[in-house]
């Protein structure tokens, strides 16, 4: 029970990610509210649940973290997930496709992680955790504004744990690989599939970075690559 206690709200919490990362939280001892654009499922296995969220909308994010605050008495940590992928080439797709993988991968940590600074700062104890991924570090043909959105939250993640240093909060990313979900098995068939990392193996990463194991580490980009 390492996070026993503790309040963390999950953004994208109702896709194959979000949902398994909230459900470890739990197994692990933490209350968790979960936020997601999605409208919220009957029943969210233990989570409190807030749908129909524009995250990427300053005050709709603000408004939805500071009711995940008073629902759970305070904010330890926030678990910023919330993300979409697209494959397009530069030479076929829309500039269009830049500025939604911007606003679905970026804007949305940026707006959570805005609200939730004060409540992290009054817990005395703050977690922040974004969602990379390890295709930023070089961008493949067709990922172009994937890796550049991901990017940005890398960038995101390093300057925001320099600024919340004296604040007691620490802003870390894991950079994952190809995570093994339904929808990738159905995109790559062929793959060999215990390659990849799973929702779970990332969830337990997860839970290190906002225990109180990890109060060292702030502003690390940490790969969860699997055999990839």
């Amino acid at each position: 029970m390492e996070l026993q206690g503790k309040r963390i709200a999950v953004t994208g919490a109702f896709g194959a990610l979000g949902a398994a990362v909230a459900q470890t939280l739990i197994q692990t001892g933490a209350s968790v509210v979960g936020i997601d654009r999605a409208q919220a499922p009957k029943d969210c296995n233990g989570a409190l649940c807030i749908g129909g969220v524009d995250l990427a909308d300053a005050q709709a994010a603000k408004a939805a973290i500071d009711e995940a605050a008073r629902e759970l008495g305070g904010l330890d940590g926030l678990v910023n997930i919330a993300g979409t992928f697209r494959w397009e080439t530069l030479a076929q797709g829309s500039v269009e496709t830049w500025d939604l993988l911007y606003r679905i991968n970026l804007r949305t940590a940026v707006a959570a992680s805005q609200a939730a600074i004060a409540h992290l700062g009054a817990s005395g104890n703050g977690r922040i955790v974004n969602i990379g991924a390890a295709a930023a570090a070089k961008a493949g043909a067709g990922m172009g504004a994937y890796a550049a959105s991901k990017a940005g939250v890398a960038r995101l993640t390093e300057a925001l744990a320099e600024e919340l240093k004296d604040r007691a909060i620490t802003v870390n990313a894991v950079l994952p690989s190809i995570l093994d979900t339904a929808a990738n098995r159905a995109d790559m068939p062929s793959a060999d599939f215990t390659r990849w990392v799973t929702p779970s193996q990332l969830a337990g990463v997860i839970v290190f970075l906002l225990s109180d194991r990890a109060s060292a580490i702030t502003g690390a980009l940490l790969p969860v690559t699997g055999r990839v």
